[in-house]
């Protein structure tokens, strides 16, 4: 029962809008700009709060439950130098973004990952390995599956054809190294946000035709900056583990 409150908190957190609207009670949105998506992006980070609080087990921190207990600096500073990497490569694929403001950057590149990482890794993956037996990259692929599928569904889902389905299964390989980046630094939230919210910023801050963003060049780009975070993290891991052994 627990396992399924969790898939389902992860499936649907940010569609309770769309859900509240089916059911006849529209939700109207903020009265700002990005209102609509800030309110969902709440909403979903309201519900991992409530199901993780609900579902934790016991002698176990609300913060701990969803993997926001801090683990150090030095996990999160060595995936942004390995994300450099994305910010150089686009760098040379496309040109800066002038159109973007401070307001663009704030919504797009930190608030709605940060709501997207306490969703989808700290209660679709850091609880679910609280609460559930089993290896960690097995219990990685339930949120990864569901993340892809919301980007998706926002590419058009089944009406968008084969690009809709390769963004995301794209994304959903992202969302199982965010979990990957967490699990390495002791299954907290903060590896897998400082990769997400560089990424998103980099990607925002030059602009790239259609046609490149989703070519090989670009997507080789994304999985690759992702894994080499990972090796990053590893390697200063296995270093740390033997400064401690000495």
């Amino acid at each position: 029962m627990r396992l399924l409150l969790v898939l389902l908190g992860v499936g649907l957190g940010l569609n309770l809008r769309d859900l509240s609207a089916a059911a006849g009670l529209p939700i109207p949105a903020l009265p700002m700009p990005y209102g609509g998506s800030l309110l969902d992006n709440t909403l979903a980070v309201l519900v991992a709060l409530l199901l993780a609080a609900l579902l934790r087990p016991h002698g176990v921190g609300l913060a701990a439950s969803l993997g926001l207990r801090w683990n150090g600096a030095r996990g999160p500073l060595c995936v942004l130098l390995a994300s450099l990497a994305c910010w150089l490569g686009l760098a040379a694929l496309g040109t800066p973004n002038t159109a973007l403001t401070a307001l663009d950057a704030t919504m797009l590149a930190v608030l709605f990952p940060l709501a997207e990482e306490v969703l989808f890794r700290g209660l679709g993956f850091v609880l679910l390995v609280k609460i559930v037996r089993g290896p960690w990259a097995l219990l990685a692929l339930p949120q990864a599956l569901l993340f892809g599928m919301v980007h998706w569904q926002g590419f058009g889902g089944v009406e968008g054809g084969g690009l809709a389905l390769f963004v995301g299964a794209v994304i959903a390989l992202g969302g199982f190294i965010f979990a990957w980046l967490d699990h390495l630094d002791g299954d907290t939230l903060w590896c897998g946000l400082a990769l997400h919210v560089s990424m998103n910023l980099a990607w925002n801050v030059f602009s790239l035709d259609d046609a490149v963003a989703l070519g090989w060049q670009a997507t080789s780009l994304r999985i690759g900056t992702a894994l080499l975070a990972v090796v990053a993290l590893s390697l200063y891991g296995r270093n740390k583990r033997a400064v401690t052994l000495r």
